[in-house]
């Protein structure tokens, strides 16, 4: 079985539906605070798809990612009793101790630096909230690292425009799971 490679088909078949846009924000907009799949899935193929929009795609993200946070900060404000649990149950407990260790020691980097980075963003919204982190830091925070990593991706893949999507298609499984592997390695190093 290719689960990366049958993933990756029905991606490409959602990319091209007409409505693909308003799907790839509200998924981008509960990725933030809590739903489990990134927005990449749906924004690399649409950027690849059709170049000349990847830039108006990221913005896109960049912003329904930026307002979903706000509800995962408000999530960890003023729910925070019945996040966690399910914080608990979708095993980032780790995570999220983590989180508010480094909200302590670096604030607004955390937030920069999470919203970068393939960690669960939404465990850091939540967190933020949580810890009553400055509200005009974490969303400016929020904004430049959720907006230069969809950016990176958007461009990067209407760089390589069509013509990259058979090379995507052969190695898609090799990517999928050096994705697993390596946020394996980042769960397991935040918990340490």
């Amino acid at each position: 079985m290719r689960p990366f490679t049958w993933l990756y088909e029905h991606v490409l078949r959602w990319a091209a539906h007409r409505r693909a846009p308003w799907l790839l924000g509200a998924i981008s907009f509960a990725e933030s605070s809590f739903f489990p799949i990134p927005p990449d899935v749906m924004l690399a193929p649409m950027s690849m798809a059709r170049p000349a929009r990847a830039m108006r795609l990221a913005l896109l993200t960049t912003l329904a990612s930026v307002a979903g946070g706000m509800l995962g900060y408000l999530i960890g404000a003023l729910a925070l009793e019945l996040a966690l649990p399910i914080v608990n149950d979708l095993g980032y407990a780790s995570v999220y101790a983590t989180a508010q260790g480094w909200f302590m020691d670096w604030g607004f980097w955390v937030v920069l630096v999470a919203g970068f980075s393939p960690v669960p963003y939404k465990v850091f919204t939540i967190a933020a909230g949580a810890m009553a982190i400055a509200w005009l830091p974490f969303m400016l925070a929020s904004f430049i690292g959720r907006g230069a990593r969809f950016f990176l991706v958007a461009g990067l893949l209407a760089w390589g425009g069509p013509r990259m999507e058979p090379w995507l298609r052969r190695y898609m499984e090799r990517i999928g799971w050096l994705t697993v592997l390596l946020l394996v390695i980042a769960v397991l190093a935040l918990s340490l």
